[in-house]
């Protein structure tokens, strides 16, 4: 390997705005972070689920065609 080409490497704490700390290895000495694994919704459990059935009836009913009631069929040559 190369002498000088690689990154010095520190003992880093990323702090997340929750509270939360991981101690780990990075190329920068402290890091900041708005959301981790910790507080965000996907991994805890708290994400939202949306009642996308409920949306499309929504959007049928505002934009959807009116039903045209059935065509009569031809009547056939006597």
């Amino acid at each position: 390997m190369k002498a000088e080409i690689h990154p010095e490497y520190f003992e880093t704490t990323i702090k997340c705005a929750c509270g939360n700390a991981v101690e780990t290895r990075a190329t920068v000495k402290d890091l900041h972070v708005e959301i981790c694994s910790a507080c965000h919704p996907f991994y805890t459990g708290k994400q939202k689920l949306i009642d996308t059935a409920g949306r499309i009836e929504k959007f049928n009913r505002k934009y959807g065609k009116a039903k045209a009631s059935q065509p009569q069929e031809p009547s056939a040559p006597q």
